[in-house]
């Protein structure tokens, strides 16, 4: 059955590459049918690939090779929740190792113009605290973060001293 909301994605010409990365990397994430073009079109040849269908971490995607004139923004990025430092070591690591730039407080962008931000519980928990003084000192470590250190975050939390 077809999802009701897919997000879709624009890409230059590499949708299945980026496609079949996201399904490789990310926990939760598939590649579904590669949509070839069936004939010669203004753009590309008869087999191109048109469009890739995929999900994200359980969320429906469509990639669509569009061509080059719409690039990616930070105006939109995928949040992935992360349990421990070792789960957030190796997704910001894939993405950035995989062609991608380091970004601050948890973003980066993939070698394909999309951006995610890869965000460990521990960070979201300590910005929802219930004191104001915490999610001060929380967000004042987060701002010094290219990758989240959960380390810090937990001592920030608990006031400067060692969690």
């Amino acid at each position: 059955m077809l999802a009701k909301n897919t997000i879709c994605l624009w890409f230059a010409g590499s949708a299945e590459d980026a496609a079949r990365f996201y399904a490789a990397t990310i926990p939760d994430s598939t590649i579904g049918q590669v949509h070839r073009a069936p004939g010669d079109y203004p753009a590309g040849k008869a087999g191109d690939v048109l469009t890739v269908d995929f999900t994200v971490a359980g969320i429906p995607c469509l990639g669509l090779n569009g061509g080059p004139m719409f690039p990616q923004t930070q105006a939109f990025s995928f949040q992935i929740a992360t349990d421990d430092q070792a789960e957030t070591d190796r997704l910001y690591g894939a993405i950035v190792d995989n062609g991608g730039e380091e970004s601050a407080c948890g973003w980066c962008k993939d070698k394909w113009g999309v951006n995610w931000q890869i965000t460990p519980r521990a960070l979201t928990e300590g910005m929802a605290d219930p004191d104001l003084a915490t999610r001060k000192r929380v967000f004042e470590a987060m701002m010094t973060m290219k990758k989240i250190d959960i380390a810090a975050i937990e001592t920030a939390r608990a006031g400067g001293k060692d969690a």
